[in-house]
């Protein structure tokens, strides 16, 4: 299983679960990034972070690591 950080610009991919927790997993959590959610890529940074997404027609920035542990299919 791949994470959302490896999906490709414009693709769109669904989240299968959650790695970590803590603070981080909820902060995640609260954007609505949840189990069976559909998030598209919009744009990565050059240096390949922030990753900005849609997620329930908002658009948001992720850390690349955030994304890293966000599980997709």
């Amino acid at each position: 299983m791949k994470t959302l950080r490896e999906v490709p610009v414009g693709q769109r991919a669904t989240v299968k679960r959650l790695d970590g927790d803590g603070p981080v997993r909820r902060r995640i959590m609260d954007m609505g990034i949840t189990k069976g959610v559909d998030v598209y890529v919009q744009k990565v940074a050059p240096l390949g972070d922030p990753i900005e997404v849609t997620v329930r027609g908002y658009e948001l920035s992720l850390r690349k690591a955030d994304a890293g542990m966000i599980q997709v299919e």
